[in-house]
């Protein structure tokens, strides 16, 4: 095992957007390299990849700060390599990001812009947010297993939603006019699940629902705002469940979920905040959830808050948003 690595990691993933990461990847390089940032990089092969490498150049490498070049998978991939390795505490990892295309949630909450030379340069700056991270237990052929994601999940609609724009990247589409139409085909096809929570070990909710986010930060499903009141450094997981609404007033109303004010418009919302949360199904098993765009399978799903787990290099302009 080799001594602990300053270096910058970065890793890239080429598909990103659709294979913009990889396209654009030299002139991203470039102004890291203008910010004379000292880094490695690595450019992944295949979905999950990044997890492994994370974890593995942690291990045997020692790298501490690690830079994530794509959209809100990638981080998710690179988070769990992060919380997978065993040799250092996730509170002394730093991470940053260079997000590639319009989809990235993440980044929305911080303000962080698609501009790579001013990405670099908030990655020089090194300004550092500690940052809570989600855990959650699912049920894959009933066996437990862990998923960690730093933003938000979701499930229901947004699940339907994510599977489908899942699909329609891996057939070289995208762009915001395919997910708005991912949206409606779902909308049609979904007829809802009936979900139970329990919050902080108390029953908060029993009833058909439409959707269901939750996470740290505010935006989730490309930009839409589900979780207003996140604070991502609370302790606490947010929570947005929106009841069975008729698709009339769902689709005349779809532009207040970009800027949260079907929070207060529909009748159907209620919002919760949590520790641990168990979101099960009736009949068991029937969900399916996604966190940031990753598809896992199956419920009933156990979420707890990690408070304070890793350091995030945000925008200096965004470091006072919280306490």
């Amino acid at each position: 095992m080799s001594e602990e690595n300053s270096k910058w990691l970065v890793i890239v993933n080429p598909k990103a957007s659709i294979g913009k990461a990889g396209k654009d990847w030299p002139q991203i390089k470039q102004a890291l390299e203008k910010e004379n940032i000292n880094f490695d990089f690595i450019i992944t092969e295949y979905q999950g990849h990044a997890i492994d490498l994370v974890r593995d150049n942690i291990t045997e490498k020692g790298y501490r700060n690690i830079i994530s070049v794509g959209g809100d998978g990638t981080n998710n991939e690179i988070i769990n390599g992060i919380f997978t390795q065993q040799r250092f505490p996730t509170e002394s990892i730093n991470m940053g990001i260079i997000p590639i295309g319009t989809g990235n949630d993440w980044r929305r909450a911080f303000g962080f812009s698609l501009d790579y030379h001013e990405n670099a340069k908030i990655l020089k700056a090194k300004n550092l947010f500690v940052h809570d991270i989600g855990k959650v237990t699912y049920y894959n052929d009933n066996n437990p297993k862990v998923r960690y994601f730093l933003n938000a999940a979701g499930t229901g609609l947004d699940h339907m939603v994510c599977e489908s724009t899942n699909l329609l990247k891996q057939q070289g589409k995208g762009g915001s006019a395919r997910y708005l139409g991912s949206v409606v085909k779902s909308l049609i096809k979904y007829k809802g699940d009936r979900v139970h929570i329990t919050i902080d070990g108390k029953t908060v909710f029993d009833d058909e629902i439409l959707n269901l986010s939750l996470g740290n930060c505010a935006f989730n499903g490309g930009g839409m705002m589900t979780m207003r009141g996140a604070i991502p450094n609370d302790g606490l997981l947010d929570v947005t469940v929106i009841r069975k609404v008729s698709m009339v007033k769902f689709a005349a109303n779809v532009k207040s979920l970009y800027d949260g004010s079907f929070i207060d418009k529909f009748d159907e919302v209620e919002t919760y905040k949590g520790k641990h949360i168990r979101v099960a199904s009736i009949p068991p098993h029937a969900l399916k959830l996604e966190t940031e765009g990753e598809n896992l399978t199956n419920s009933p799903f156990d979420f707890e808050i990690l408070p304070k787990a890793i350091n995030m290099v945000i925008p200096e302009k965004a470091m006072g948003l919280w306490p």
